[in-house]
C-alpha cells in the first residue's frame, strides 16, 4: 500500500490520478498479512447481475490496484491512499497512525455511512476506486453515550471470540452474557415515539461497526447458534419500529446480508430471515444513488445494494424452476424469492419514475414521448439481463407446459410461475422494450399461461394487468379471473339465507319485494325458494326461478329493456321505461338479479347489447358498437361521415346539433351543444355531432336506469371498482357464454358420454329405448327434457362438461303407468323399467310437452 499526504480536507467532485498530487518517490507500501483468505462466490459466478459479485470479484485480481481517499480531520490534509483488494482496512489504520501518530483504537473509518471493521478487506468492504473514507474520532458524539458504550462493548467482545483470543471457556460465557446484554438494552433504550432521536440511535449501530461484527461473529467458529439468535433478536426488534424508520434499519441489515452473502455458505436460514426482513421494509424505503463515501450521505441505501438483491432472488428463481414441470415437486422456486424479488423492486420501480438526474442517463421512448431513466449503464444492464434471464426460462418452462398439456398429462406448472410472470409485468412498465418482450413470450405460449391461470390464480391478487391483453387468454381464462371477482356463497350463512316463498302467477312482483327490499349481506349469504302449492326445493328449483325472473325482467313487454333489431336475443335499457313509476327501482332489482345469477353460474338465457356491456365496464360507447342496438342510426350516421365534404358544408341535410325525442307522445327538442339549434352540422364539425348524437341516444337518455342497474349490481358484489374490473376482464362473447350459455343444438352422443346409470345397466332395454327416443326428439324437445331434468334451460359454453355434475338416470320401484320425475339439483332422471319402446315414448313425449315445474322432484 502506498500513500500520498496532499490535497486539501475539502477538494472532492471528480475523479483524480495520483500523480496530479505527488511524484513517485514519495510512495511507501504497505501490506496486509498473508493469512487472508479472498472471499469466493463460486455459486454465483457466471448467474447473478455484475453490480452483485463486482466489488468480490474485484478482490480476486491480485495484479490491480485501488486508488482511494481518506478525509482526515478539520485542519489536516486528505490522504490519497493506493492499494490492493485483499489489503485489510486494519493496514490502512496502521498507515493512518504511521503518519499521524492517531492511535489504531481512536480512529474510524467511515465509507457509505458505515463503519469499517478491522478483519474486512478492502475488496469485502467493496471499496470503489477513487472512493472517499472519512477518518473520525472514537467519541463521535455526547448525544449517545450510553449507546456508544454499549455498542462499542458488545463489537469489542465480539471481535474477540470470532478471532479466537480467549482465556478460558467461563470467561468466554461470560462475555457471550455481556454480549446478549447489550444488544437486549441497546434495544430497549430506542426511541419509537421520537423519529429524529431513534434515527441517530440507529445511526450509532451502523456508524460503530456493528452490522458487520455480527455477521463475522455469526459466521466465525463455534459462534454461529447464538450468533444467530443475536441477528434474529435484532431483525424482529426492527419489526416492531414505526415504519418511518425503515429507512434507517435497512442499511443495517443491507451489512448484515452483504457481509453474509460473501460466504456462499452461510447463505441460509439466518441468511433468509435478514433478508425477507429487509425486503418487507423496502415500500417505505427511498434509494439513491449515493456517493463515493463520506460520513455526510443522506441516501443510506443506494441503487447498486437493491439491485443486488434483486439479481440474487431471480438468480434462485431461475434455479429452481424447471422444478415446476415435475409431479411432487420439492425445490419448486420458492415464494420467500419471489416475494424478495417483488418487494426489492418496488424501491426500484419508484426510484425510476421520481427520474433523478444523475451523470449518467439512459433515453427510452414513452406513450407521450420521450424521457429518461435514472441509472448507471452498469445498473441498468444488471436488471435488463435479470428480466430477460427470468424471461428466457420461463419461456422454456412454458413450452415444456405445453408438450405436457397435450399428451393430457397431469396438472403440471405451479403458482410461482405466475407471481413471476406478474413481477415480470411490473418491471416491463418502467423499461424500454421489455414489455413487448414479454408478451410477445406470453402469446406464444397461450395454452400454458392459461393452465396457470385457471388452475393457480387466488382471489388475493389483482390480475387486472391480464385484462390488458385479453389476446393472450380464452374464455375459460377471462370467465375464471372474473369469477374471481365475485363473492363466493359460504354455507356458514345458513342463519341469514333469505327464503322466498313465490306465487307463480305472480313471479315477477313477488321477487322484486323480496329481492329489492332484502339487505345486501343477506342476498350475499343465498336464497332459499319454493313455489306456492308445490313440494319442489333446492338448488334445481332456484335456477329455474333465475330463468323464469330474467325472462320477465327483460320482457320487452314491461318496458325495462328493449330488444336489438339486429339480434333479438341481445337487450338494452328502455330511454322510456318512466312509463312505469317504480322503473328505477326495478332496475336496481335487475342489477341485483343478474350478479346473484353470476355468483350461482346460472345460464339465465338473456344477454346484453354492447352498448350496455360497455357502460357496465366503464367504457366509452363507439359508433361501430351500436350497430345491433340502432342499425337505422348507424347506418345514418355512417353515411354523413362518409358523405363528400362539399355536399354536407352545402347544408343539404339541414342537420342542426338537436335531436328530437318522444316523450310518452309528446315531442321535444334537446339541443346536443349550448345554442345547438343555431348550429349547422359541417364537414369539420360532422364526427364532434355524430359523438354527442350517440352520447345522448345511448347514454344520457339512459343514464339514470343504467345507475340503478349498476348501484343493484354493486350491492351484491360490493364495489363500483370490483364491477368495473369484472367487466373488463370479459369480451361481451364471454358475457354471452356465463348468463345465456351454449346456443348450439345438443348433441345426444355427449349427452349419453356424461349420463351414469344407478339400478339399471347401461345394456339394459329401458336404457337403449330411452336412447332412441332422444334421438328422435326435436331440438326444442331436447331443451326441455334438459330443462325437466336439471332445470337448465341452456347448457354451458362447454357442453355437458361444463355441468357441476354428472347426469344419473336412476330406476323406480314403481308401476309403470307412472311418469318419470326428477331431482334437479342433483341432475336425477327416475323413471320405472317400462315394458315397451312405445310406452317410453309416451311417457317422454307427455314430458316434453307439458312440463311444468311441479313435476320436479324434491331435493
Amino acid at each position: 500500500m502506498s500513500l500520498v499526504n496532499s490535497c486539501q480536507e475539502q477538494q472532492q467532485g471528480c475523479k483524480r490520478k495520483l500523480d496530479d498530487f505527488a511524484p513517485d518517490e514519495s510512495r511507501a507500501s504497505v501490506r496486509m498479512r498473508p493469512d487472508v483468505n479472498n472471499p469466493s462466490v463460486n455459486s454465483f459466478s457466471g448467474e447473478l447481475p455484475n453490480s452483485m459479485v463486482a466489488c468480490l470479484a474485484e478482490s480476486s485480481k491480485l495484479n490491480s490496484s485501488l486508488q482511494f481517499f481518506v478525509r482526515m480531520f478539520s485542519g489536516m490534509k486528505s490522504l490519497v491512499v493506493r492499494a490492493d483488494p485483499d489489503d485489510t482496512v486494519e493496514s490502512v489504520h496502521d498507515l493512518i497512525n504511521s503518519i499521524t501518530r492517531i492511535p489504531k483504537n481512536e480512529q474510524r473509518l467511515i465509507y457509505r455511512s458505515r463503519q469499517l471493521y478491522w478483519e474486512q478487506t478492502l475488496g469485502e468492504c467493496c471499496i470503489e476506486k477513487d472512493a472517499e473514507l472519512q477518518l473520525v474520532g472514537v467519541m463521535r458524539s455526547t448525544v449517545y453515550p450510553k449507546a456508544y458504550g454499549l455498542i462499542d462493548e458488545m463489537v469489542l467482545l465480539m471481535r474477540r471470540l470470532c478471532t479466537g483470543i480467549s482465556e478460558d471457556a467461563a470467561k468466554d460465557n461470560v462475555a457471550r452474557s455481556v454480549i446478549k446484554y447489550s444488544l437486549s438494552k441497546y434495544l430497549q433504550k430506542l426511541p419509537r415515539n421520537d423519529h429524529d432521536k431513534a434515527a441517530g440511535y440507529l445511526q450509532v449501530f451502523l456508524s460503530s461497526g456493528a452490522p458487520t461484527a455480527l455477521a463475522m461473529y455469526y459466521m466465525s467458529p463455534h459462534n454461529r447458534v447464538f450468533g444467530g439468535e443475536l441477528i434474529r433478536e435484532l431483525a424482529m426488534a426492527f419489526n416492531f419500529l414505526p415504519n418511518a424508520l425503515f429507512q434507517q434499519c435497512a442499511p443495517i441489515l443491507i451489512v448484515i446480508c452483504e457481509t453474509l452473502r460473501s460466504r456462499p455458505l452461510y447463505q441460509d436460514d439466518t441468511y433468509i430471515m435478514c433478508r425477507n426482513n429487509l425486503g418487507n421494509m423496502m415500500e417505505y424505503v427511498k434509494i439513491g444513488r449515493g456517493s463515493n463515501g463520506g460520513g455526510n450521505n443522506k441516501n443510506l441505501v443506494t441503487l447498486k445494494e437493491i439491485v443486488a438483491f434483486v439479481g440474487e432472488a431471480a438468480y434462485r428463481m431461475n434455479v429452481n424452476m424447471h422444478a415446476g414441470l415435475k409431479p411432487n415437486a420439492f425445490h419448486l422456486p420458492s415464494m420467500s424469492d419471489v416475494l424478495s424479488f417483488k418487494n426489492f423492486m418496488i424501491p426500484i420501480q419508484r426510484y425510476i419514475k421520481q427520474d433523478i438526474p444523475v451523470r449518467i442517463k439512459l433515453s427510452k421512448p414513452s406513450r407521450n414521448g420521450r424521457y429518461e431513466i435514472s441509472m448507471s449503464k452498469e445498473e441498468y444492464k444488471d436488471l435488463d439481463d435479470t428480466f430477460c434471464k427470468l424471461l428466457e426460462k420461463m419461456n422454456i418452462c412454458l413450452g415444456q407446459m405445453e408438450l405436457l398439456l397435450r399428451t393430457e398429462s397431469e396438472s403440471v406448472g405451479c403458482y410461482q410461475y405466475l407471481a413471476i410472470l406478474m413481477e415480470l409485468n411490473n418491471i416491463s412498465k418502467v423499461f424500454p422494450g421489455l414489455e413487448t418482450k414479454l408478451w410477445t413470450t406470453v402469446r406464444d405460449r397461450k395454452l400454458s399461461f392459461c393452465h396457470l391461470i385457471i388452475n393457480y390464480a387466488r382471489t388475493t391478487d389483482d390480475y387486472g394487468w391480464i385484462s390488458e391483453h385479453k389476446e393472450v387468454t380464452n374464455f375459460e381464462c377471462r370467465r375464471h379471473l372474473a369469477m374471481l371477482l365475485l363473492p363466493e356463497i359460504k354455507d356458514d350463512y345458513d342463519d341469514l339465507v333469505l327464503e322466498m316463498l313465490i306465487e307463480r302467477s305472480q313471479l315477477l312482483a313477488e321477487s322484486f319485494e323480496y329481492i329489492a327490499h332484502a339487505e345486501a349481506e343477506t342476498l350475499r349469504a343465498g336464497l332459499y325458494l319454493e313455489f306456492k302449492d308445490e313440494e319442489a326445493t333446492g338448488p334445481g328449483v332456484l335456477r329455474e326461478w333465475f330463468v323464469l325472473v330474467c325472462q320477465a325482467i327483460f320482457d320487452p313487454q314491461n318496458a325495462l329493456f328493449v330488444a336489438c333489431p339486429g339480434d333479438r336475443r341481445r337487450f338494452f335499457p328502455n330511454a322510456a321505461s318512466k312509463v312505469n313509476p317504480l322503473h328505477l327501482e326495478y332496475f336496481k332489482f335487475a342489477g341485483r338479479v343478474i350478479a346473484l345469477a353470476l355468483i350461482d353460474k346460472v345460464q339465465a338465457g338473456i344477454v346484453f347489447d354492447r352498448v350496455f356491456f360497455l357502460q357496465l365496464a366503464g367504457r366509452n360507447v363507439s359508433l361501430e358498437d351500436i350497430r345491433d342496438a340502432d342499425p337505422f342510426l348507424y347506418s345514418s350516421c355512417k353515411k354523413l361521415l362518409e358523405m363528400d365534404p362539399e355536399v354536407v358544408d352545402q347544408d343539404a341535410l339541414a342537420l342542426t346539433f338537436v335531436v328530437e325525442t318522444d316523450n310518452l307522445g309528446s315531442r321535444n327538442v334537446v339541443e346536443l351543444c349550448p345554442d345547438g339549434k343555431n348550429t349547422a352540422v359541417n364537414s369539420k364539425n360532422r364526427g364532434t355531432y355524430v359523438d354527442l348524437l350517440l352520447q345522448y341516444h345511448f347514454v344520457d337518455s339512459v343514464a339514470e336506469q343504467v345507475s340503478q342497474f349498476t348501484r343493484g349490481f354493486d350491492d351484491i358484489i360490493n364495489s363500483a371498482r370490483l364491477r368495473k374490473s369484472f367487466f373488463q376482464c370479459l369480451e361481451i362473447e364471454d358475457l354471452d357464454g356465463m348468463l345465456y350459455g351454449s346456443d348450439k343444438a345438443i348433441c345426444v352422443e355427449d349427452w349419453k358420454a356424461h349420463t351414469e346409470y344407478h339400478g339399471y345397466m347401461e345394456t339394459d332395454p329401458q336404457i337403449s329405448w330411452f336412447w332412441q327416443t332422444v334421438g328422435s326428439m326435436s331440438a326444442g324437445q331436447r331443451k326441455v327434457l334438459l330443462f325437466f331434468w336439471t332445470s337448465l334451460k341452456y347448457l354451458p359454453v362447454e357442453g355437458f362438461c361444463g355441468l357441476t355434475s354428472r347426469l344419473s338416470i336412476h330406476k323406480r320401484n314403481e308401476t309403470c303407468s307412472r311418469l318419470p320425475s326428477s331431482h334437479t339439483c342433483f341432475y336425477q332422471l327416475c323413471f320405472p323399467p317400462y315394458q315397451s319402446l312405445k310406452v317410453m315414448q309416451d311417457r317422454l313425449s307427455i314430458i316434453t310437452q307439458e312440463h311444468v315445474g311441479c313435476s320436479f322432484g324434491t331435493s
